[in-house]
């Protein structure tokens, strides 16, 4: 063909400084876009085939080829797809932002099943001259007795329309590279940067040093593998993939040498296209739970990590990957454009977590109880998060109990009567509150284990949902199951002796602070307990994690309760008459330490004094 020079037609004044600097975050998307691009070439082909618009052999190996030669700082990338005639390079490529791929389907839409093309933006292709000072395309088309052409661009607006010596149909876009840039001809980034954009796209990619030919030791031609899975386990039937694939799969992307807990395979043909696998990782601790990570793809193409648009953000403590065909991306694929679709896809994605959830709970209720210390978090961060989330999945929450059971909120409360209260009583930390627990299991009481940074919130969360629902943890109030009053048949000199022993302590302790209060007990091992407000120990709490906040003063209410059934304190009563003030306060003293050390760590001047306490009162045991 004749020589053509022209210019490349655009709309909008210095458009190649825009491409260049800003149209893409990264500069290695590149790498993607120009893939992507002889994979939709072949995509086209096998659609024109298939309908018997192309005569191809079936025996047709298809595949992109990204070939780097260091020597001479060039990029090719090379495939075996549709090709162009050279109308179509003037139409494609010459109008920046006409897509190919748009008008490809408008022409076949009749004939074509769906949607496959992978190239929706025609600006795509310039991404090459973010990092290359000259560009240049030869291509020979599918069509009989089609000419092959090179085009040649340096970046600006000029460029150059010519003949080919290109012999094979498809195209080969090789790029100049420029110093800068020269990392690009690096095998090890090259690889890296491909499988973290391309390692499911639907045709094989292969990576060759053009200089010099790739050998074994012995001399023989390296065989070469693709770099990619061009069948990820996400497009299989859910019915045909065992539990080892899901396994394997998931080490093989988030490179976790544990094996998840369980996972959720979606398949949505309507109303829109989603496939995607979602895993629900063994969590080591509790703070591990913000690493989740879900991988978007768009036909298979990475888009990005963690899309806030369309992942609900409480599903971000999950693993997995979500391919959305109808993706709408800006034209740099980075961001997504408002779409009435992507709300929809949200809720969608969270159903269907709620109903895996409902479903293992009701089926495989002591696999569910085995995963919740892993999931709990998820699932709590979902409710408060999300409404929709919560109502779906309310009644299977479960809580452990200080038992070892996993029962609901329903479980636990019984069948309470309209009106009555709903209390429950939990622990937030089974070793310190251990004396606490023994109370309770001594009468048969129960109570639930809350022990994570997000049971504060989430009870709180609950008992704003759940009219008339109260938590208090274990050591807030004296449950009327752990009174005796069955010990009081004088009730007004049990009264007597209960103020006397109030008195005798509030005296001795000298703490105006406290509140004292004398009860008979059912156990009779336990001196004296500590209480303190619920409503103003989650106040302090609040006060605590925001620091720096001016909340103002938030005062310290505890109780100490003395068991008038203890023999211990019966003996502080007959001391009372006798003793001299010194010992008793000595000892009343001493019972406050021992309660309050199974309420909270002592502060270091407190833990001084019980040491010094604990000697004085050893050395008048044994003086006496």
């Amino acid at each position: 063909m004749q020589q053509e020079t022209g210019n490349i037609s655009i709309h909008t004044e210095n458009i190649f400084p825009i491409i260049k600097k800003w149209l893409y975050s990264d500069r290695d998307i590149f790498i993607r876009e120009l893939i992507s691009n002889g994979c939709d070439a072949i995509s086209k082909l096998q659609r024109l085939a298939a309908i018997g618009e192309a005569q191809i052999s079936p025996d047709t190996k298809y595949e992109v080829k990204v070939v780097f030669n260091k020597d001479k700082k060039t990029l090719k990338f090379i495939d075996n797809g549709i090709g162009m005639t050279a109308e179509e390079v003037k139409k494609y490529i010459n109008q920046i932002a006409f897509s190919g791929a748009e008008d490809f389907i408008a022409k076949y839409k009749e004939q074509l099943e769906g949607n496959e093309i992978i190239g929706h933006f025609g600006l795509g292709f310039y991404s090459a001259f973010m990092v290359a000072e000259r560009v240049q395309i030869d291509t020979l088309s599918y069509q009989t007795g089609a000419e092959a052409v090179q085009w040649v661009c340096d970046g600006g607006t000029e460029y150059q329309l010519n003949s080919s010596q290109h012999d094979q149909r498809g195209t080969i876009v090789t790029l100049y590279l420029s110093d800068e840039n020269k990392e690009f001809l690096e095998e090890f980034n090259l690889r890296q940067i491909i499988y973290k954009y391309c390692s499911f796209l639907p045709t094989e990619i292969y990576v060759l040093n053009e200089q010099p030919q790739e050998t074994t030791k012995d001399g023989a031609e390296q065989k070469l593998e693709p770099i990619n899975d061009p069948h990820p386990l996400w497009l299989k039937n859910p019915k045909d993939c065992t539990k080892e694939e899901y396994i394997d799969f998931y080490k093989k992307i988030f490179h976790d040498f544990n094996d998840p807990l369980f996972w959720i395979h979606l398949q949505v043909d309507y109303p829109f296209d989603l496939k995607g696998i979602l895993y629900f990782p063994k969590i080591k601790h509790e703070f591990e739970t913000i690493e989740g990570q879900i991988k978007l793809y768009n036909n298979q193409v990475f888009v990005a990590d963690n899309i806030k648009e369309i992942i609900p953000e409480f599903l971000m403590l999950l693993k997995g990957t979500i391919d959305f065909k109808d993706l709408p991306l800006n034209v740099s694929r980075s961001f997504l454009q408002k779409d009435s679709n992507i709300v929809k896809l949200s809720k969608h994605i969270t159903k269907k977590v709620a109903d895996k959830l409902t479903e293992l709970f009701k089926k495989e209720r002591e696999n569910f109880n085995q995963y919740w210390e892993d999931i709990h978090p998820f699932v709590k961060y979902g409710c408060i998060r999300e409404d929709n989330f919560y109502e779906k999945v309310k009644d299977i929450i479960i809580f452990r109990t200080i038992n070892g059971e996993y029962v609901t909120l329903q479980d636990y409360l019984g069948q309470k009567e309209e009106g009555q209260p709903k209390r429950v009583f939990y622990v937030s930390d089974e070793k310190q509150q251990a004396q606490y627990i023994n109370l309770f299991k001594e009468q048969g009481l129960n109570a639930v284990v809350l022990p994570s940074t997000i049971d504060s919130h989430f009870i709180q969360f609950l008992e704003s949902k759940e009219a008339g629902l109260q938590f208090s943890r274990i050591d807030a109030d004296l449950a009327d199951s752990l009174k005796d009053n069955g010990k009081e048949p004088n009730q007004e000199q049990e009264q007597q002796i209960q103020d006397k022993l109030a008195a005798i302590f509030k005296k001795a302790l000298n703490n105006d602070n406290l509140k004292v209060q004398a009860e008979a007990l059912k156990t009779s091992d336990v001196p004296a307990i500590i209480l303190l407000n619920e409503k103003n120990r989650r106040l302090q709490e609040m006060s605590a994690m925001f620091k720096g906040m001016d909340l103002g003063t938030i005062p310290t209410e505890e109780t100490l309760i003395v068991n008038t059934s203890n023999s211990l304190i019966q003996k502080v009563l007959s001391l009372s008459e006798n003793a001299e003030e010194a010992d008793l306060q000595l000892v009343c003293a001493h019972i406050y330490d021992l309660a309050m050390l199974s309420h909270k760590q002592l502060e270091p001047a407190q833990m001084t004094k019980f040491i010094e306490r604990s000697n004085k009162i050893l050395a008048k045991i044994f003086a006496a």
